[in-house]
């Protein structure tokens, strides 16, 4: 049975936490006085109220949260998020119906970065500072977030709810208690924003821009203050400097954590997942580059700094942009349609498949052929000194096969209500792995996703979350198992 009332004080408690946040939005938007005071001012009260209302339904509830509760938790605590998270849009006026501002808040909480505002520089900046926030917090997982603040909240579940949230499927931890590896983490992912912030400022960015850029690229999300994106400040040093920081994003922050603090670079660079990131992102920026010098007369030096900017913004799913790569030739788009699908390394903030599981597969497969030779052979799956267990193995097939099973009936139904092919195919892909851009004519990685209809929002919203969740947190609520009392 569910434990309900942990469940309630659980999200109140997180709903605390979300007007807290917004309470920097509004201090911004006082500083600078103006339209979206109000509008932060009513969402802040609400959101507190709605939390207590939830703490006090869950009075006196025990720390006791089953599987069942964290899975349920953790996709409610999401939706429940991007529900009093799109109330500041509503109330100002910025989007002005419910689908459209449910999509905007979710695309930023999931980091996907797909945004239906044509003109985001209309936008005050507590409403821009929102959005971005959105992202950062999301990067990393929202409860994740929590147990990193509040471990106690969670009390003995918190193994099971970062179980529940957490992606890829290995779980590589520093240190016996939860909680220090989270602080740990999160302690990487500040460092990274705050180093990307003072780099922006650096370049020539304004105070505001730079906090802005750093957190969606260290968050890898996407979401901009400027119509045209990084392309904005059309600077080479800005541009590399994205590429930097969205390729460490993508990297396992525990690997990381390790890597710095215990100074094992050779180790790392002999890790297997981050050898097939960094060639997936040498290999596919080479092909670009080629075919920009060849199709479209860049010099290498543009070609490089285009395509390699936007291959690793694929590939960790950020979505930023430096050129228009729906004018690209084609073949381009299917490198960076590749770049989508493959994503980061798990345990960061890209999103994707994960290079780990590709890794797995790899080895899988090169053990069927010895096992075809050697019958009777033990061939073990290791990636570095981390022996898989045949569980996790056995987890990749129903992964990938859902994983591709959901991007062909998406794509069918958005060609079915009249999107064009390449598009429905780049929606799917950005929406479940997370990217937010889409390559195509219609709907081009520069251009905003307004004009799709409505149910198509509906359902990439959906897709988002099942993307950033990893697809069995979500559709396991929808099995009738889930909800016997057993």
């Amino acid at each position: 049975m569910l434990n309900w009332k942990i469940i309630y004080k659980i999200i109140g408690s997180l709903l605390w936490l979300e007007a807290t946040l917004m309470i920097c939005c509004l201090g911004v938007s006082l500083y600078l006085s103006e339209s979206d005071m109000m509008p932060f001012l009513a969402t802040i009260i609400i959101t507190a109220l709605a939390g207590t209302a939830l703490r006090y339904c869950g009075r006196g509830a025990n720390n006791n949260l089953s599987r069942k509760d964290a899975y349920l938790l953790v996709t409610s605590t999401w939706i429940i998020f991007s529900i009093f998270g799109m109330l500041p849009f509503l109330f100002g006026g910025y989007i002005d119906n419910v689908t459209d501002a449910f999509f905007e808040t979710i695309s930023g909480f999931t980091t996907t970065g797909a945004t239906i505002i044509d003109d985001v520089e209309i936008l005050p900046h507590g409403i821009l500072f929102w959005r971005t926030m959105t992202q950062w917090i999301g990067g990393l997982g929202i409860v994740f977030f929590t147990i990193a603040l509040l471990p106690s909240l969670v009390g003995s579940g918190n193994i099971k709810v970062f179980s529940a949230e957490a992606t890829g499927p290995i779980r590589t931890k520093m240190h016996p208690r939860l909680s220090t590896n989270s602080h740990a983490i999160w302690m990487v992912y500040i460092l990274l924003t705050a180093s990307c912030a003072a780099t922006y400022y650096i370049g020539g960015m304004s105070l505001f821009d730079c906090v802005n850029y750093a957190m969606t690229t260290t968050a890898t999300g996407g979401f901009s203050t400027h119509n045209s994106s990084t392309e904005f400040f059309n600077s080479p040093f800005i541009e590399y400097t994205g590429t930097l920081f969205c390729f460490l994003s993508g990297i396992n922050f525990t690997l990381l954590f390790i890597t710095v603090t215990k100074l094992r670079i050779r180790d790392a660079l002999r890790n297997a997942e981050l050898r097939l990131y960094i060639s997936a992102i040498v290999v596919c920026t080479a092909i670009i580059v080629f075919y920009l010098m060849r199709d479209l007369n860049y010099n290498f030096a543009d070609s490089l700094r285009y395509g390699l900017f936007q291959v690793v913004s694929f590939i960790t799913s950020t979505g930023l942009f430096s050129d228009d790569a729906g004018k690209w030739p084609h073949v381009t788009w299917i490198v960076l349609g590749v770049c989508m699908f493959i994503g980061g390394c798990a345990g960061s903030t890209a999103g994707g498949v994960k290079c780990v599981r590709l890794v797995m597969i790899l080895k899988i497969i090169r053990n069927e052929f010895r096992q075809i030779l050697h019958p009777n052979a033990v061939l073990p799956v290791r990636i570095g000194e981390t022996l898989i267990p045949t569980s996790t193995r056995m987890r990749i097939l129903p992964f990938i096969s859902l994983y591709l099973g959901l991007f062909f009936v998406s794509a069918t139904f958005f060609t079915a209500i009249g999107i064009d092919v390449i598009n429905s195919i780049t929606m799917c892909l950005s929406c479940l792995s997370n990217v937010g851009p889409t390559l195509g004519v219609e709907i081009g990685p520069t251009m905003s996703w307004s004009e799709i209809p409505t149910i198509s929002k509906w359902f990439c919203s959906t897709m988002m979350l099942v993307g950033r969740l990893e697809i069995f947190s979500v559709l396991v609520l929808f099995t009738p198992e889930f909800w016997r009392n057993n």
